[in-house]
């Protein structure tokens, strides 16, 4: 038996399903490890010694890439002074003042552990400075796991979205039905900084949706809230919707503000100050010192290593080489989204069979990809790394040959 099937056996005993949440092996394609021992720059080492060029980066956290030395070691001078204490560190002020320096929109920052604690506050704050209740949300948009807008209805109820109406992500007919439906009670607009829902091609946002979310904002004294939470620090330091010329009130981070260290952030304009102070959001562990030090840490090396082109470069030079493959082998490949995220799906591949089948081959190869949710690129990946993914793609590609 391998560890990782071990592993597997033993998790099953004392833990629901053997594992929750979007991590769950059992999602992937056969032959995809649950466990993994390490992570070093660009890769990954599962729980039997395979070695991995990580396109996954912990589904988004790593940004500079695991185990990055200036960030363990911001986060190590910290832990030495302490983490859990009775309130925040020095470091929450340095952390505030940065963010607040980096992002276009922001005058204010707080902080929280992950991308659904910041999404929920917004949208708390929102209805706070409002005063009202209702909140737009684009169909199939993912913004967390709370019963509020978890993809999964066990356990939710009706009322849990009793406000809510629905809009399509760049269309702006649908968006103004929806503020229309929602009428004097619209507290806000809740929208991801590109169309990145799982299993359909990505969207960017066209300028023109982008300037209608605003001016339905700005006409009706709703707060518009953007989540930055997936895409946040990979396509523009100020803030994703920067690359569209439209400003939020409001706008939610994870992932890779953190660089696999706990910590999000929601930061606002003056407008939302005394909401913001108002609400009581809240938790134990959201000001945990070792986070944010190793946050300030991302943030000082972004800015440094002028991480975003570098990024563009890696996903072009990937994009190019994957399209350039998949015509060699006859495959009908689509490719979406920012080339800093790649997503690639299969034409005709309704079950994404193809798309399992891909993966798995391109796994046997040395390369972690996902079938289905966009991917990520991280600043320790290299050109090679990149080569190297194109040469486990050959093998996926061959795979889906007929036999």
């Amino acid at each position: 038996m391998s560890a990782d099937a071990a592993l597997r056996a033993r998790a099953a005993r004392v833990v629901p399903g053997g594992m929750w949440g979007h991590l769950h092996a059992d999602r992937m394609p056969e032959g995809y490890p649950q466990f993994f021992m390490r992570g070093e720059g660009g890769h990954v080492w599962d729980a039997d010694g395979n070695r991995y060029v990580d396109l996954m980066c912990a589904w988004g956290p790593v940004i500079l890439g695991h185990r990055d030395s200036a960030v363990e070691h911001a986060a190590s001078r910290q832990a030495a002074l302490g983490d859990c204490l009775n309130g925040p560190a020095p470091v929450m002020v340095d952390l505030a003042e940065r963010l607040v320096d980096r992002i276009a929109h922001a005058d204010w920052a707080i902080f929280c552990k992950n991308g659904t604690d910041a999404t929920t506050a917004c949208v708390t704050i929102a209805r706070a400075a409002t005063g009202r209740r209702a909140i737009l949300v684009a169909e199939g948009s993912y913004h967390g796991a709370m019963p509020w807008c978890t993809p999964v209805p066990a356990g939710t109820t009706a009322e849990d979205r009793a406000h809510q109406h629905r809009f399509r992500y760049n269309d702006v007919a649908s968006l103004e039905a929806a503020a229309d439906a929602a009428g004097p009670d619209l507290a806000g607009i809740i929208v991801t900084a590109f169309r990145h829902d799982n299993v359909v091609d990505q969207e960017l946002p066209e300028p023109g949706f982008a300037r209608a979310v605003r001016a339905v904002c700005d006409r009706r004294s709703a707060a518009l809230i953007v989540d930055d939470v997936r895409a946040g620090f990979r396509l523009h330091p100020g803030g994703s919707w920067e690359t569209v010329g439209v400003r939020p009130d409001l706008s939610a981070y994870s992932k890779a503000l953190g660089n696999g260290h706990a910590i999000a952030a929601v930061a606002g304009g003056d407008a939302l100050r005394d909401a913001a102070a108002r609400v009581f959001v809240t938790g134990s562990f959201w000001c945990a010192a070792v986070p944010m030090a190793a946050a300030l840490a991302v943030l000082e090396e972004l800015e440094r290593r002028d991480v975003v082109p570098w990024l563009e470069h890696l996903g072009t030079r990937l994009r190019q080489g994957l399209a350039e493959r998949a015509a060699a082998f006859g495959v009908g490949l689509r490719q979406s989204g920012p080339v800093s995220m790649p997503l690639f799906l299969f034409d005709g591949d309704v079950d994404f069979a193809q798309g399992r089948a891909f993966c798995a081959a391109a796994l046997r190869a040395g390369a972690y990809l996902h079938p289905r949710h966009n991917m990520f690129l991280c600043a320790a990946h290299t050109e090679a790394d990149m080569d190297a993914v194109l040469r486990a793609a050959e093998a996926g590609f061959a795979a889906l040959r007929p036999s």
